[in-house]
């Protein structure tokens, strides 16, 4: 999954979680929608949204399908079900008429909106009227930002036991709670430890851990007397605004003033003192609801451990588990060390060797052999981008040896199908959940199956159950 869908991911989960009247109250802000629309929504389902997006009158079901050729109705049903998941699709019957979809009001009102301009809704926030008496530079706001971000990121490293000290501002106490509340780190007397998901956590992308933090913000949210709704449009509002432009507080609701210290204490947006009535969003809210690409230029000027993987890559790994490492970053290194024994350090370079013991003391804190591969790859030295595959297949392979020694068994999580009254009502959705990629097991003699994911395959029973009564 790459960086860009997992934050979507993340979002997307929290969403899925809750009712309709909130998707509703979300909606109604142009900044939200437009933001679900660009970052949430896969090209085709885009298309759908946009061809029916000035059509007043509902679109008959067979019609939408007639616009997808055959051999991508996997395609065609994976956007239909997360636009009805996101309540974007409505679905509408009535006597005598085919079934239709059409556009949920407040979404296609607010997108149209947010595509053509005007109203009075702040949506998109205010700016300042008045000049600062002391201007804030682009310069500055990166450097703020860095500092606050790599505090949080030194001070989860420093729990990692393995030995490095990597110093800098360290996280603020409401950074540390929410770390807590996260369980990306546990509390064990006076010593905090991370946990296996805070491993997890160190591995990924800026963005898609400051999404994570932001996922885990909005979860306790009702604990600090805030509107969920209200911070999430919040959240989507600051994706939308322009960096180095100061906004002005007095068009945000309460909830969204008392974010704006927390949000302070995370890099995302600068203001002054709790009195001041302007403040600036930092390059972490500008790209919160840009593509991949648009941050990871802005991660490659942060001296963090997650530094891009576009061409600009530091890990060299030799067939023989020796790893060269082009970097002075405390972080940079600490990470390394997670899953590497390192053995010497110069004043640009550290250098170490993957081994089993490294290795399974990696998975043994919830690091799995497919998130180090894909770390060493995405950081790669460019000098290893010009081979074909990057990493030696033999490091590879024996990554994913080690894990698999200490495995005798995988857990999936999913939905289990049975009780099929007969054959032919079984086949029908076991082969539409093999055709959409989401059947992990089958037994045709007990008509039971296994799926990842039953959103679409509960749609689709829903579908043949009232076609199967209308023939009745």
């Amino acid at each position: 999954m790459s960086e860009s869908s997992l934050r979507s991911f993340q979002v997307f989960e929290y969403l899925e979680k809750q009712a309709g009247t909130v998707h509703k109250k979300l909606y109604r802000q142009p900044s939200t929608a437009l933001a679900i629309f660009r970052r949430m929504l896969p090209h085709l389902a885009k298309c759908f949204v946009m061809a029916m997006l000035y059509n007043s009158h509902p679109l008959p079901i067979a019609d939408l399908e007639a616009w997808v050729r055959p051999d991508s109705r996997r395609e065609r049903d994976h956007a239909i079900s997360l636009l009805d998941r996101l309540h974007i699709f409505t679905t509408i019957s009535e006597p005598g008429q085919p079934r239709a979809y059409m556009l949920t009001n407040p979404f296609a009102v607010s997108l149209r909106l947010a595509l053509t301009g005007g109203g009075s809704h702040h949506s998109f926030g205010v700016p300042c009227d008045t000049p600062d008496k002391h201007p804030i530079d682009i310069d500055f706001l990166d450097t703020f930002a860095r500092t606050q971000w790599e505090g949080i990121l030194h001070y989860m490293v420093g729990t990692t036991g393995t030995g490095l000290q990597v110093g800098g501002k360290g996280a603020t106490p409401s950074a540390k709670t929410l770390l807590q509340n996260g369980d990306l780190v546990g509390k064990h007397g006076s010593k905090a430890e991370i946990t296996k998901k805070g491993f997890s956590f160190l591995l990924q992308e800026v963005n898609a851990q400051v999404w994570a933090l932001l996922v885990i913000y909005l979860e306790t949210a009702d604990g600090l007397n805030m509107d969920a709704v209200e911070v999430l449009s919040f959240l989507f509002m600051l994706g939308s605004l322009e960096l180095g432009q100061d906004y002005s507080t007095l068009t945000l609701t309460s909830t969204q003033v008392q974010m704006l210290d927390d949000l302070s204490d995370y890099g995302i947006v600068y203001r002054r003192s709790q009195s001041s009535t302007r403040f600036y969003p930092t390059r972490l809210a500008t790209t919160l609801t840009s593509d991949a690409g648009a941050l990871r230029s802005v991660s490659a000027g942060f001296d963090s451990a997650l530094r891009s993987g576009d061409g600009k890559g530091f890990i060299v790994i030799e067939t023989n588990y020796r790893i060269y490492a082009y970097t002075s970053s405390p972080l940079q290194i600490a990470v390394l060390a997670l899953f590497a024994r390192l053995s010497t350090r110069y004043p640009n370079m550290v250098s170490g060797r993957i081994s089993r013991e490294s290795i399974r003391r990696a998975i043994s804190t919830g690091i799995t052999s497919d998130q180090i591969i894909t770390y060493l790859t995405t950081h790669a030295h460019p000098q290893m981008r010009k081979n074909t595959p990057i990493l030696p297949p033999t490091v590879v392979d024996q990554i994913r040896l080690w894990q698999i020694e200490g495995e005798r068994m995988k857990s999936t999580v999913g939905l289990l199908f049975k009780d099929f009254a007969s054959l032919e009502e079984y086949m029908a959705p076991c082969l539409y959940a093999e055709e959409i990629g989401v059947l992990v097991w089958k037994n045709e003699s007990k008509r039971m199956f296994f799926v990842t994911r039953h959103e679409q395959v509960a749609s689709f029973l829903k579908r043949n159950s009232k076609e199967a009564r209308k023939l009745a």
